[in-house]
């Protein structure tokens, strides 16, 4: 059984003016051979993207790209065709597959767009890219979590190409969620509002929890926290 915490502060940082953005595992300019991912997560980037600014169009491989909104709202544009606007609590998809490319844009003209930019490692290379978008807004209540990603699209979830479930919460003081890992499987959490407790462990917003060996969570709160729970092989 072992936790590990990975604090906010010690994540990697970039300050480029128009995007802030911490590095949980190494990436761009950021590496540190310790915190290279964990299990088939890649990649957690938390964006803040000054208005009017945003990613130019390049492209990714191979790469299961999840999205999620924290506040604010990210225009997307593909070579898939794909346009959209992702808003906060909204989960958007992007499996790389053979190759795609995309921009991504704040559209305000007043306000940052927060987000946590997540990067799974395929089960499969070389496949067709997808795409897909769900809020899952309406679904969130405290103590309750909601699965916003998983392998076959259940409970109205995005389907992704990986066998990891992904799982959105809040908490409040009245709720605890909890969450049972079958014995091979790994945990990680990443606080994104608020605090939170589990075990003997107290994460703070921005940090991150490393699970294994341990059959059960459980996630409190004194005060309103969220939290993105993933599920992994």
């Amino acid at each position: 059984m072992t936790f590990a915490v990975r604090r906010a502060q010690d994540r990697g940082h970039g300050d480029h003016g128009w995007l802030d953005s911490f590095h949980t595992f190494s990436f761009a300019d950021y590496h540190d051979p310790a915190h290279m991912g964990f299990r088939v997560l890649r990649v957690i980037n938390e964006d803040r993207v000054q208005p009017g600014r945003g990613f130019g169009t390049h492209g990714h491989q191979d790469m299961e790209i999840l999205t999620w909104v924290l506040a604010g709202e990210l225009e997307h544009k593909d070579s898939l065709g794909t346009g959209s606007i992702i808003h906060a609590r909204e989960l958007q998809y992007m499996s790389a597959g053979s190759g795609v490319t995309h921009s991504e844009l704040n559209p305000s003209k007043e306000s940052l767009v927060h987000l946590l930019q997540i990067w799974i490692l395929p089960a499969v290379r070389g496949a067709k890219p997808r795409y897909d978008q769900k809020s899952f807004a309406t679904a969130l209540k405290p103590g309750e979590l909601v699965l916003i990603a998983s392998p076959d699209g259940a409970s109205g979830s995005i389907a992704v190409r990986q066998d990891m479930k992904l799982f959105a919460g809040v908490l409040d003081s009245k709720a605890t969620a909890t969450h049972s890992l079958g014995a091979p499987r790994h945990a990680w959490l990443q606080v994104t509002a608020g605090s939170i407790t589990v075990g003997d462990k107290t994460l703070a917003e921005g940090d991150g929890l490393a699970v294994s060996g341990e059959p059960k969570l459980a996630m409190q709160s004194d005060a309103p926290a969220e939290f993105l729970l993933f599920d992994l092989p």
